[in-house]
């Protein structure tokens, strides 16, 4: 079935393949940093703030990110799809730098061991590599479906995913590699901050690879080759005219900055994107915090804890990379995506259900593993072509507070449920996990059942989601 995703790929015309293997180039570099910088905010956060705050952290991003979002919505309104990406890649790509210095600061860096809630710096940083998922994922999401159609989204997804876990497996094994070098030496003998800056030097250098990618991606693919869903591009066009006399306007202001907000209101296959997006994170959310407390009970120093998070994070790429290879295609083309998203609350509670009767450490890294593989190497892409047959605005602006806002709501909500759990006996922990993981799987499963049934009609009909209050 690998050799099937490839051969697909071949038998697409010239121009799609050129789409499609920068596309896959963009994906490989931008999650090669994101991986490396997703793991390092954890371990440097509990390094300098501390692990118990982590659940009130992920709470103060729900709105530390909310005036970033409107500033994303009124960059939606003048840039290009792809002058959007290239902006947002090159500027987390030169602060992370930053940061990366500001890591070997003596006072404020890692350089100091003495975790308090009151560093500002450790705050800072956690909010910032945060902003990855909405800002760079989610727009390289957006761009990919705004250039792709639900047939090519099928045929080519699960190779954009497999070079994207290629990309995470590298940055993360290396990462990794030089974290256990820093272990082994001698203490006094090794720079532990300085592995930590060079990872993410490392880590922000990748995304500055992605804006060239989008810029040859222009370069050498035709217009016409980039409309995505033709339906769309026609509905769109018609627009621009309305919405020109809109842009100087006070109204026009307000509605530009709050409009994914008002969308993600206003139609109810938004919404049913945001639940798939929501049941996921607050179940990650819970896995999450239980791994971070098992790796940090086998941790003696900040380098071994980031070298346990990126072990756990290389198998996870590892066993997406076989996922996407040999499942996401094959399976969206001959199952459907109503079928597929089906799937994945499924898959999702099998592996919840194991780690409530297997309650070892080893259970949960394995259900962690497997839990984030299926999402990002399954999930995701199936999520991300629900977007395809909607307006720009849903694509971009709805889909930054879906990722944004309500990603961290999500989160939030994982979060409060975490704390919850540092007052109750550990004896009630197992079955009060049991019942809150049931009711998420439920809830996910009939999210899902409505969607793709939703989906299904909006493709057969030639329907554009987004166009008129009445489309839903």
């Amino acid at each position: 079935m690998g050799l099937n995703l490839l051969g697909g790929f071949l038998n697409e015309s010239h121009e799609e393949r050129i789409k499609y293997g920068f596309l896959s180039a963009a994906f490989f570099f931008l999650i090669a940093g994101y991986t490396v910088a997703k793991e390092l905010e954890n371990s440097v956060f509990m390094t300098i703030v501390g692990r118990t705050y982590v659940p009130l952290a992920k709470t103060i991003t729900l709105f530390a990110l909310i005036p970033a979002i409107f500033l994303y919505s009124k960059l939606v309104d003048r840039l290009r799809r792809y002058q959007l990406l290239m902006f947002y890649t090159a500027l987390f790509g030169s602060v992370g730098l930053y940061f990366s210095y500001l890591l070997g600061h003596p006072t404020i860096g890692l350089a100091n061991t003495q975790a308090n809630p009151n560093r500002l710096f450790g705050w800072i940083f956690y909010f910032f590599v945060e902003g990855y998922t909405p800002f760079l994922v989610s727009v390289f999401w957006a761009f990919a479906n705004s250039i792709s159609s639900p047939e090519s989204a099928k045929r080519n997804y699960g190779m954009m995913v497999s070079a994207s876990k290629v990309g995470g497996m590298m940055s993360a094994a290396l990462a990794w590699y030089l974290f256990s070098q820093n272990i082994m030496c001698a203490s006094g003998s090794c720079q532990d901050v300085w592995v930590h800056q060079v990872v993410m030097a490392f880590s922000s250098s990748m995304l500055m690879v992605v804006p060239l990618l989008i810029w040859l991606l222009k370069r050498n693919v035709p217009g016409r080759y980039l409309h995505g869903y033709e339906a769309v591009y026609k509905a769109e066009k018609e627009r621009k005219k309305v919405q020109s006399k809109e842009k100087g306007s006070v109204q026009g202001f307000f509605k530009s900055i709050f409009s994914g907000l008002i969308l993600l209101v206003r139609y109810p296959y938004v919404m049913g994107i945001f639940g798939m997006v929501y049941f996921y994170e607050v179940g990650s959310t819970v896995l999450n915090y239980l791994r971070l407390g098992v790796a940090q009970a086998h941790s003696t120093n900040v380098s071994e804890l980031s070298a346990n998070l990126l072990q756990m994070m290389f198998l996870m790429h590892l066993v997406g990379f076989f996922i996407s290879l040999f499942g996401t295609s094959n399976l969206l083309q001959k199952l459907g995506e109503r079928t597929c998203l089906l799937l994945i609350p499924l898959l999702s509670g099998s592996l919840l259900l194991y780690l409530m009767v297997e309650t070892t450490p080893f259970a949960l890294m394995c259900a962690w593993v497997a839990f984030k593989a299926v999402n990002y190497a399954f999930s995701w892409p199936v999520r991300e072509s629900l977007y395809i047959p909607t307006v720009k605005e849903i694509k971009f602006k709805a889909k930054s507070w879906i990722d944004a806002f309500g990603s961290k709501f999500a989160k939030s909500s994982g979060s409060a449920f975490n704390y919850f759990g540092t007052f109750v006996g550990s004896e009630y922990m197992m079955s009060i996990h049991s019942f809150f993981f049931a009711g998420i799987i439920t809830f996910w499963f009939i999210d899902a059942l409505l969607l793709g049934n939703r989906f299904d009609r909006a493709v057969e009909n030639n329907e554009v989601i987004g166009l008129d209050e009445n489309s839903d």
